[in-house]
């Protein structure tokens, strides 16, 4: 009993370090939030206790009366925020869910799936050669233009040439307005299904900051987190326009959740995604959205004005992608020196990237953490020149490009990153500063 009371001593003492950490740093990374306490609550309640195989009313255990109405409820709510005929609210996180829709419509190593290539937004789950999706599909992977925005009309004659199965927008570092009503014109013309993987615009689709996709595609993916700030899941929703093209899609869709690649759902999870959609319903969540776009912009403004280049040249949404090569410092060496100064990024390729997947040329950033916070574009500009001071005292720490030599830099640079005095410095700043600003849910 000791070692079991021990054991869990030391995860909560875990858990009240990485609380600290939340509250000192600005959390930048454009997929992760903070999720409310009332959500919070909802994931760690008795629901965790429970078995739920199959859907409401059509269990295969006993004991889920409860359970069934939590998902009603979800499903309810889905239905009326987003205004669609159908929604799966089971899959357990956003790859899974995507991976459904494959199992639903695909016939592996023959039909073919279009999306972005990873290097240029994509996601791995939308033709990666090193996903599932790239392992057992062809793809035909379309690219950006050279300004960084999508290129439809060479995307719709990549379509009309290759006539894929299945087309799929919706990006993961793509900072600019998706045009759905474009995309479902393209997919029409191809005979193709239209999948809008919108994980990471769910809140400003919402918040109506950011056109619905609803109208235009057949099938729509969301994560629950990110800017919809609820727990780590996710949906997959069926439209009017996806039941006129299948009648029989939406219990395809079903049927591929479960059993087709999951077990029973996490109903704790379930009950604080429902938890996410009241919150979502809210005016209060639509001037959260907009604000975000609002901060984002305003960083933008003040990047470029620090010597930044963005690709595409700013932002529309929630997230910045720096390329950080006319700063003659690699995205990797930059995201940690940021963390060392309390600012949280990710390194991220850019398009055309000469840099090899881990050691990327650009950084992605975004906004959506730091408006939950009650930041405002005031207090971006203050971001971007922090960003500019980190970035400015490790330029020339470029990484080689031979392998070896590579490797021998980044175990020098990390150790000796975190002992940088300017970078402590300014992460003593950040940690004043942060500590004007509540996290939601941390005490």
């Amino acid at each position: 009993m000791a070692s079991h009371v021990a054991g869990a001593k030391k995860v909560f003492d875990l858990i009240r370090e990485e609380e600290k950490r939340q509250k000192e740093v600005l959390e930048m990374i454009p997929s992760e939030n903070y999720a409310s306490a009332n959500v919070m609550r909802a994931t760690g309640s008795v629901l965790t206790n429970k078995y739920s195989e199959g859907y409401p009313h059509k269990r295969y255990y006993q004991g889920n009366s409860v359970a069934d109405k939590v998902e009603d409820y979800a499903q309810e709510l889905v239905k009326k925020l987003f205004d669609v005929p159908h929604v799966n609210v089971q899959p357990y996180s956003g790859s899974p869910a995507n991976a459904a829709v494959y199992l639903a419509l695909m016939e592996p190593f023959k039909d073919k799936v279009m999306g972005l290539t990873l290097s240029f937004g994509g996601h791995l789950t939308h033709g990666s050669p090193v996903s599932f999706s790239g392992k057992y599909f062809p793809v035909v992977s379309y690219p950006v233009g050279e300004d960084g925005y999508l290129d439809y009309d060479a995307i719709e004659k990549m379509a009309v040439k290759e006539k894929p199965k299945l087309i799929i927008c919706g990006f993961t570092a793509y900072s600019r307005i998706i045009d759905f009503k474009r995309f479902g014109e393209i997919a029409d013309k191809a005979g193709a299904y239209l999948l809008a993987d919108i994980s990471h615009i769910t809140g400003l689709v919402v918040a109506g900051v950011h056109p619905s996709p609803v109208p235009y595609v057949h099938i729509i993916m969301t994560t629950t987190h990110k800017t919809l700030r609820g727990p780590r899941g996710a949906m997959l929703m069926v439209t009017e326009k996806g039941i006129k093209k299948d009648p029989e899609l939406a219990e395809k869709i079903d049927k591929a959740v479960f059993p087709g690649l999951q077990g029973g759902p996490h109903d704790n999870t379930t009950a604080a995604i429902a938890v996410a959609l009241e919150e979502a319903s809210t005016p209060a969540f639509k001037k959260y959205g907009a604000q975000i776009v609002k901060n984002s912009k305003a960083l933008a403004k003040q990047l470029i004005k620090n010597g930044f280049d963005l690709v595409s040249g700013g932002t529309d949404n929630h997230l910045i992608l720096i390329d950080l090569q006319n700063k003659n410092v690699n995205g990797a060496a930059a995201a940690l020196a940021l963390e060392v100064a309390g600012i949280v990024t990710n390194k991220n390729a850019v398009p055309k990237d000469p840099m090899p997947p881990f050691y990327p040329s650009g950084i992605r950033l975004g906004t959506p953490a730091l408006t939950t916070r009650g930041m405002k574009e005031k207090d971006m500009v203050k971001v971007a020149n922090w960003i500019k001071e980190v970035v400015l005292e490790v330029s020339g720490q470029q990484m080689p490009r031979d392998k070896e030599q590579r490797s021998e830099f980044w175990k020098k640079f990390r150790k000796e990153v975190v002992k940088n005095k300017k970078l402590l410095a300014i992460a003593k700043e950040i940690k004043v500063f942060a500590g004007k600003f509540p996290v939601p849910g941390i005490q």
